[in-house]
């Protein structure tokens, strides 16, 4: 029997979905997944189609050298283009993937998954769609790390990331995966930043003192 509550969550979610679609999605059990938790690890199998109907899913790529790289943050709505791939090409996992907050998906099996993509245009449009999009944030973060500089890069995160009141509270090292370099490298860049009177770095958190020099710094390198 479809729940009430994923079928509300569905609509909302993919609007374009046919009711029947939306029907049969909404009998898959919906699994609450704690923070911090690892969803799938490089050489994982797709146990099925992900739906996020809740949290977000942080996906990162970690180089021999052990340095990190988020690729990509899933959001409600949103496709992991990882399990895509690897559904649509019977290949594993080359990254990982950790819930960030509490987080409910729904894990559509893979032979239903690939049912819905031959018999339900709502469905197969909006994975298509959500490939897409996931594939040009996968394509802005290499063009960051290639053209983009460091303090720039570290400028925007922190702007990003920063709460209403202006904090910070990642630590150095998922900065650093954020912005695609090491720990170390962040640590000086932050520390020349509170230096200048742009940050505070306070315990357990960075505070943005200067937002407008920041912005500035994410503005200027990035239209270099």
């Amino acid at each position: 029997m479809a729940s009430e509550e994923s079928l509300r969550s569905l609509r909302a979610l993919m609007p374009g979905l046919e009711s029947g679609t939306c029907e049969e999605l909404a009998k898959v059990p919906v699994t609450s997944v704690p923070p911090g938790t690892v969803l799938f690890r490089p050489g994982d199998r797709p146990p099925g189609f992900v739906l996020l109907l809740e949290g977000a899913i942080s996906v990162t790529l970690t180089g021999r050298s052990g340095r990190e790289i988020v690729l990509y943050e899933v959001q409600p709505g949103e496709t992991c283009v990882q399990t895509t791939m690897c559904l649509l090409g019977e290949q594993v996992y080359s990254a990982e993937g950790t819930t960030r907050g509490m987080t409910r998906v729904i894990i559509v099996p893979p032979g239903q998954f690939r049912r819905l993509l031959e018999s339900s245009p709502g469905f197969r449009g909006f994975v298509f769609r959500s490939f897409g999009t996931r594939l040009a944030d996968v394509t802005s973060v290499l063009e960051q790390v290639a053209f983009v500089r460091i303090e720039a890069r570290l400028a925007g995160e922190l702007l990003r990331r920063a709460d209403p009141n202006g904090v910070v509270t990642l630590t150095h090292q998922e900065l650093a995966a954020g912005i695609g370099s090491a720990r170390e490298v962040v640590s000086r860049r932050l520390e020349i930043l509170a230096r200048d009177g742009l940050v505070a770095l306070d315990r357990g958190q960075i505070r943005i003192v200067d937002s407008r020099r920041l912005r500035e710094i994410a503005e200027i390198d990035a239209s270099a």
